[in-house]
C-alpha cells in the first residue's frame, strides 16, 4: 500500500504508523483512493478523519461507490470484499448517477453498509431507475450464461439482485445544491454543479481538527463548456460552476489525452445514417442511458424535422428508457435553453410519432425482428451488458448495418474492441464476425477535454496546495498532470489505487 504525505513533495513509501499520530501526537486523518486510480471506473474514495487513533477508525466517509468496467483485472474487483467493513463506513457521499459513480451501492449494501447516501435529488430520482435496472440485467446475463452454459462459474450469479438495488434506495437521502449539511461537528460538505448529467455535482468537504480547517472537492465527472456549436444536443447546462479553491483537489482526468472535435457532428452523423439507409442497412447506437439516449435523441428528432435524414422507425431499448425521460422532464430547471426549446416544439419525447421506448425483454425481441432499415439505441455504452448485446449479436456480421459509437470506450471492454477496428469480438461465449461498417462521432462527450479543463481551473481563487488525478486511464492522466504543471504550476499527482495520502501533512503545508 502506498503512503505519501501532503505538501512534502515526496514519493517515498512512510511508516504506517505515520499516518496515526504526528512527532506532536496529533490525530491525523487521510484519504484513500479505492477506485478509479489508474482507470476510468470504479470510483470510489475514502476519508477518514482517524479522531480514534488507530488507522482504521475514525469518521469514514465514502465519496462515490462505483461499478469497475473494462478489463478483466478491474472487473474482478467488483466481486472482492472492501478494503475495509462495508459496516464501518459512516456515509456514503454521491456525486452522479453513472454506474462508475454508483453502480457498487447496492453491493456495498449487501455487504452490509448500513448509513446514509447523500445525493442530489435528480440523483437519487435517476438512482431510482438505474440501479434496479443494473441488478434487472445483471440476473438477465446470469440467466442467459446459464443457460447457454458460457459462464466459467456454476451458477453464474449476478454481482446483486433487482430486489437488492431497489433495497437499498431507502437508504438515500436529498441535499439541496449549495446546501451546506453537517454529519458531524468537525465534518460539513456541500454540493456545486458540475454541468456533467443533470443533478451532477463536485463534493466540496470541509474538515475542522487541529485548530485548523480544510477544504477538500472531489469533482466527480466535469462537464463540457458552455457551447453549443462545440457540444450541440445537450440537455443539462454547459460548464461547471466557476470560482472554486481548495486545499486538497481531486479530479477526474478522463480526456486529458485527448481533444474533443470543434465541428458540429450532426452533418457528418446525418450522412452515416443517410449512407446506411440507402445500401438498406440499420444503425445500432451504443448508449449509456441516462443522459447520452436522451441527448441523442433529441438531437434525431431535430435532424428528422429538419428534412435531413429520413423517418425511419427509432427504437430506445432500455428498461429504464421511460422512466429516464420523465425524470429528465421532472427536472427542467436543469434543462439548456435548447433542450427546452426543443420539448416546447415537439413534446414530450414519450410522445413522439416513430419512437418505440422498449421496456420489456419481448418487446426488445422484437426490434431484431425488423427487417426494414431503423435506428436502435441501447445500453450499455461500451457493450459490457445489457440488451445492446443482443443487437449487435445479430447485426454485426452484416456489411449494410452501421454501428455508431457516441461515448468513451474504456480498454478492455467489447466496445473498444469493435470501435479498434477488430474482426471479431466475442458476445456471450460467441465469437462474432465484424462485418458492418463501425464509426465514431466525438463530440456527445459530456465530459472535460484538457483545453477545458485548463480553463475551469484558471477560475480558481486560489490553487489548491495539491491536485489528485482520478479516473483515467495512465497515458491520460499523465499528459494532464503535465499540461496543468505547465500551464497553471500547480503541483500535481496521479492517485494509484489504494494509495493513502495524510490530510495533516497539507494541513502543515498551510499553517507555514
Amino acid at each position: 500500500m502506498h503512503q505519501r504525505e501532503l505538501g512534502s513533495g515526496s514519493q517515498a513509501i512512510y511508516n504506517p504508523a505515520f499516518f496515526v499520530f504526528n512527532c506532536l501526537g496529533e490525530l491525523l486523518a487521510y484519504i484513500q483512493f479505492l477506485g478509479a486510480a489508474g482507470t476510468v471506473t470504479g470510483s470510489k474514495h475514502l476519508i477518514n478523519t482517524n479522531d480514534d487513533g488507530s488507522s482504521h477508525g475514525g469518521f469514514q466517509v465514502l465519496i462515490d461507490c462505483g461499478l469497475f468496467q473494462g478489463q478483466k483485472e478491474w472487473r474482478e474487483r467488483n466481486w472482492q470484499e472492501p478494503p475495509l467493513p462495508a459496516q464501518d463506513i459512516d456515509a456514503v457521499i454521491l456525486t452522479h448517477a453513472h454506474l462508475d459513480h454508483c453502480g457498487w451501492i447496492p453491493r456495498l449494501v449487501k455487504e452490509g453498509y448500513v448509513g446514509p447516501i447523500y445525493a442530489t435529488q435528480a440523483t437519487i430520482d435517476l438512482c431510482g431507475i438505474l440501479l434496479p435496472d443494473s441488478g434487472h440485467l445483471q440476473e438477465e446475463d446470469a440467466a442467459f450464461h446459464n443457460k447457454k452454459k458460457t459462464s466459467k462459474h456454476e451458477p453464474a450469479l449476478p454481482l446483486y439482485t433487482f430486489e437488492e438495488a431497489q433495497a437499498c434506495l431507502s437508504q438515500f437521502v436529498a441535499v439541496d445544491f449549495e446546501q451546506s449539511k453537517q454529519l458531524r461537528p468537525d465534518f460539513s460538505f456541500r454540493f456545486v454543479r458540475a454541468a456533467h448529467i443533470i443533478g451532477s455535482s463536485m463534493v466540496e468537504v470541509n474538515i475542522k481538527g487541529s485548530g485548523k480547517q480544510q477544504k477538500l472537492l472531489f469533482t466527480g465527472d466535469i462537464g463540457r463548456v458552455r457551447d453549443s456549436q462545440i457540444a450541440p444536443g445537450r440537455v443539462a447546462h454547459y460548464g461547471p460552476v466557476e470560482g472554486e479553491s481548495a486545499d486538497l483537489l481531486v479530479m477526474e482526468s478522463t480526456y486529458g489525452n485527448r481533444l474533443h472535435p470543434k465541428d458540429d457532428p450532426r452533418p457528418e452523423l446525418a450522412q452515416l445514417i443517410r449512407n446506411t439507409v440507402k445500401r438498406g442497412g440499420s444503425i445500432v447506437v451504443p448508449a449509456f442511458a441516462v443522459e447520452r439516449t436522451q441527448k441523442f435523441l433529441f438531437m434525431l428528432k431535430e435532424l428528422m424535422e429538419a428534412g435531413e435524414i429520413p423517418r425511419l422507425p427509432v427504437f430506445a431499448d432500455s428498461p429504464m428508457a421511460i422512466e429516464a425521460v420523465k425524470i429528465y422532464l421532472k427536472h427542467s430547471e436543469e434543462f439548456t435553453e435548447e433542450a427546452k426549446a426543443l420539448i416546447a416544439r415537439y413534446g414530450s419525447p414519450l410522445e413522439w410519432q416513430g419512437f418505440t421506448f422498449a421496456k420489456t425483454q419481448e418487446e426488445s425481441k422484437r426490434i431484431n425482428d425488423s427487417k426494414f432499415p431503423c435506428i436502435i439505441v441501447s445500453s450499455s455504452g461500451m457493450v459490457t451488458g445489457g440488451r445492446i448485446q443482443h443487437h449487435l449479436l445479430q447485426r454485426l456480421p452484416d456489411p449494410r448495418n452501421l454501428i455508431l459509437f457516441i461515448g468513451f470506450q474504456a480498454p478492455g471492454t467489447r466496445g473498444a474492441t469493435i470501435k479498434a477496428g477488430s474482426t471479431e469480438v466475442k458476445i456471450f461465449g460467441e465469437i462474432v464476425p465484424i462485418r458492418a461498417q463501425v464509426a465514431a462521432l466525438e463530440q456527445f462527450s459530456d465530459h472535460a477535454d484538457t483545453p477545458e479543463l485548463l480553463e475551469w481551473l484558471g477560475t480558481f481563487t486560489a490553487p489548491p496546495r495539491i491536485t489528485y488525478l482520478v479516473h483515467g486511464e495512465p497515458d491520460s492522466a499523465e499528459q494532464l498532470r503535465q499540461a496543468i504543471t505547465r500551464e497553471l504550476r500547480w503541483k500535481v499527482n496521479i492517485a494509484e489505487w489504494k494509495e493513502r495520502v495524510s490530510l495533516n501533512g497539507l494541513a502543515a503545508a498551510i499553517s507555514r
